[in-house]
């Protein structure tokens, strides 16, 4: 028997991010429900055909989502918080869930789920809700129309399902829980369900199922540990099922190996990619019978495979347990890359050799799958391949020695910002003079049709460049006054010449380039075209210093330099795997410093460097948490510890759970932290207040992610809930994150609310 091809998931967006549009017309009542589901139809059974025509022995299917595979699967088990039930319609009620829903006509104002990052990818996931009585009702539908649809294609699917143990322990209680319960209590009543499911999808003609849980690359406590022993061993015992692939990715199984070769599971999935030392110790470890699916084309970056490296690790697989047995895969789902590469016509012809999108990568995979029985691979493809990491390991747009040259002189004093954060807080309070709670917001305001015409005709010609600078002037302008008649004490400029938080910044920095097609999923319909890191970085010019120091030209009131820092550009950005990422990341941060001295330099007195993806960088495993934190941190620092300490640096986290790496949050030492916490009611202050944080804090009191507006009363009720945790002098207002993706009556709406419960609070806090 030949060795299998497979890969573990496929991209839902389509080419040109049909989803995309076809969900935002659904939602702004420009389609029907039948539009919409046309569209994903067409979608899959597009993307299902092109693995088909590739050659891959093994489809995936339920890994297409209209919003996100965690909601899904919520659904599926009938896991669906109370409030929601009143909405009749399955559809509008997923849409409910995930992105809230205001109709105060109707009397329905309902807050979404939760919105958390799917381990250390930029992939948010929803997070179930669950309660301490909650009852698993299987719910087969969804699952049970897309088989048919792969089926109907003469294609046998391997269905994907979120893991029992992945989906608990990602899963939170609703507030009423009590403390100490945790959600992997529930596995009981959930493996029932499952069980259910997959007779069910045996019964339909499946033979394999897919099962994910990246969990087991954690370090597991007894509980998840027990959980896991509980719950692998029940399926593989399930009388009546499909065969079951366990897949582990995004790090190391390592020691947590023995919970599925004891489990009766029929296979289990590496990535190899992240861990390729996890092979030698797995063929030892094997049981007889247990097929291997080999993660060894990687499912997250956009370089091609070293395509002799990999066929050595199926090589040793297939000579150790034979053909029969192992698989050759993607390390993860091809969700974290964009679709095709042929799509590309602008790319540098020499760059995109070197590169690999997933329609790429399923070529790959077949490919090393048909030479799994040749000591030497033969053929065209291989030689390609050799030849292109050969050149891009040589070629002379890669390496800048003046570049390498100034990393290696960087010391720790550049790090360290020159008073304690106490003495800077009371000069910045003289400087500055702002009340108690000061409101302010996260940077940019709304992309609106206007200003994406506008770049567009300036980018094709239409529009020259001094029309253009006139554009953004006059909605820079109109933004800082819509922003003072709101009564905002500090301003931000909106950042309307910027299409997004890293490739605006990746355009104007060296060693970056640019797809016009290589969109990937953020989010539901939030889709984001990452850069491509391949040399090394530097500034030639400023990037930022124009439009901020116009901005605060406008107004009295101070006006926030944005930039984006440099772990978020790292972690957003498609980056080079030819060297260690803590030596890019400091390249980055050298080019932000300089900035970030012109910003100062021209009066812009408070800079804000986001870092939103500085806990999404944490490795799975704890043991190799201290380095990355050392360098991740350092970056930040030496991006920002060059200035006076008049100068207030602020920085913005969002949608991370960054309470167990607190202390390197405080070694950052920003004068001002603000983070998301509207969705959570404050539940990442519960960490403030059990391990302290002594610098300010602005809690996110404003969901951004969902169209509701936020009343006066329960914005003032979350700023109470701060207050209760943090000495209220330390407290700023602000909402979750950047408004851009926002329409402006909402926004005005909300903000002005936003305005008004500081002012209820200051009242009340004021007199103390």
């Amino acid at each position: 028997m030949p060795t299998l091809a497979t890969v573990l998931g496929h991209p839902r967006i389509g080419i040109a991010r049909e989803l995309k549009k076809s969900l935002e017309a659904y939602w702004g009542g420009a389609t029907p429900a039948e539009s919409l589901l046309a569209t994903a139809q067409e979608i899959r059974t597009r993307h299902w055909s092109m693995m088909k025509e590739a050659g891959l022995d093994q489809i995936p299917c339920n890994d297409f989502s209209l919003y996100d595979h965690m909601l899904d699967m919520a659904v599926t088990v009938g896991a669906i918080p109370p409030r929601f039930r009143k909405i009749a319609d399955p559809l509008n009620r997923y849409f409910a869930m995930a992105r809230g829903v205001q109709d105060r006509g109707a009397g329905i104002d309902l807050s979404p789920l939760e919105m958390t990052k799917w381990f250390d990818t930029n992939y948010h996931y929803i997070v179930p809700e669950l309660s301490a009585d909650q009852a698993f009702v299987l719910d087969p539908a969804r699952i049970a129309a897309e088989l048919a649809e792969a089926q109907a294609l003469g294609i046998t699917p391997r269905p994907v399902l979120p893991g029992p143990v992945t989906f608990l322990k990602l899963s939170k209680f609703a507030d009423d829980v009590p403390s100490g319960k945790d959600t992997l209590s529930l596995l009981p009543r959930l493996l029932p369900v499952y069980e259910e499911l997959l007779a069910l999808l045996s019964g339909h003609g499946v033979t394999c199922v897919q099962i994910d849980e990246p969990c087991l690359c954690f370090d597991l406590d007894p509980a998840l540990e027990e959980a896991y022993r509980v719950a692998l061993s029940q399926l593989g015992r399930a009388a009546r099922r499909p065969s079951l692939l366990v897949a582990a990715y995004f790090g190391t199984i390592g020691d947590n190996l023995r919970l599925v070769t004891g489990s009766g599971c029929e296979a289990l999935h590496l990535d190899l990619v992240r861990a390729p030392a996890d092979l030698d110790a797995v063929l030892t470890a094997l049981p007889a019978g247990m097929k291997l699916s080999l993660g060894v084309v990687d499912g997250r970056n956009v370089w091609r495979a070293d395509l002799a490296e990999a066929h050595r690790m199926v090589r040793r697989a297939v000579t150790a347990l034979g053909s029969e047995r192992v698989m050759v895969a993607t390390s993860c789902s091809l969700l974290h890359v964009p679709v095709d590469l042929d799509a590309e016509k602008r790319l540098d012809p020499e760059l995109k050799s070197w590169m690999a999108f997933a329609a790429q990568k399923v070529a790959e995979v077949r490919l090393l799958a048909d030479a799994a029985e040749q000591d030497e691979p033969q053929g065209a493809e291989f030689e390609q391949a050799g030849a292109a990491l050969a050149r891009r390991r040589t070629a002379a747009t890669v390496t800048n020695p003046a570049v390498r040259r100034r990393a290696e002189q960087v010391t720790d004093a550049m790090t360290r910002r020159g008073a304690s954060f106490g003495e800077r807080s009371a000069r910045q309070k003289l400087r500055f003079g702002l009340p108690l709670l000061p409101t302010t917001t996260i940077g940019s305001f709304p992309q609106s049709r206007e200003v994406r015409e506008a770049r567009s005709k300036w980018r094709s010609g239409s529009l020259d460049g001094e029309g253009y600078q006139d554009f953004l002037r006059a909605e820079i302008r109109r933004c800082i006054e819509m922003q003072e008649k709101l009564g905002l004490d500090v301003l931000v400029h909106g950042e309307f010449e910027r299409t997004d938080m890293v490739e605006y910044f990746g355009e104007q920095l060296e060693g970056f380039a640019f797809t016009q097609n290589g969109w990937v999923q953020s989010y539901g319909s939030r889709c984001v075209k990452p850069p491509v890191l391949y040399g090394d970085v530097s500034r030639p010019r400023q990037m930022t210093v124009q439009w901020s120091g116009y901005a605060q030209s406008l107004s009295k009131r101070p006006v926030k330099g944005m930039l984006t820092g440099p772990v978020t550009i790292l972690q957003w950005s498609f980056v080079r795997n030819d060297q260690p990422r803590s030596e890019t990341c400091r390249q980055i941060a050298l080019a932000l410093r300089d900035e970030v001295a012109d910003l100062e330099q021209a009066g812009v007195a408070m800079i804000q460097v986001d870092e939103p993806a500085i806990r999404e960088g944490l490795p799975l495993r704890r043991r190799d948490w201290g380095g990355y934190l050392d360098w991740a941190v350092g970056a930040f620092r030496l991006a920002t510890a060059g200035v006076s300490d008049e100068t207030q640096i602020h920085t913005h986290m969002c949608y991370s759970e960054f309470g167990d790496i607190l202390p390197s949050i405080v070694a950052m030492d920003a004068d001002v932290l603000s983070i998301e916490s509207s969705r959570s009611r404050m539940e990442p202050l519960e960490h403030f207040r059990q391990h302290g944080y002594p610098n300010d804090v602005g809690p996110g009191i404003y969901d951004i992610h969902s169209p509701r507006i936020p009343t006066v009363e329960e914005m003032a009720a979350l700023l109470e809930l701060a207050a209760r945790v943090l000495p209220v002098e330390r407290l700023w207002v602000n909402p979750d994150c950047g408004l851009k993706t926002r329409g402006w009556p909402e926004i005005e709406s909300s903000l002005a609310n936003m305005v008004q419960a500081a002012a209820k609070l200051r009242s009340t806090y004021s007199g103390r």
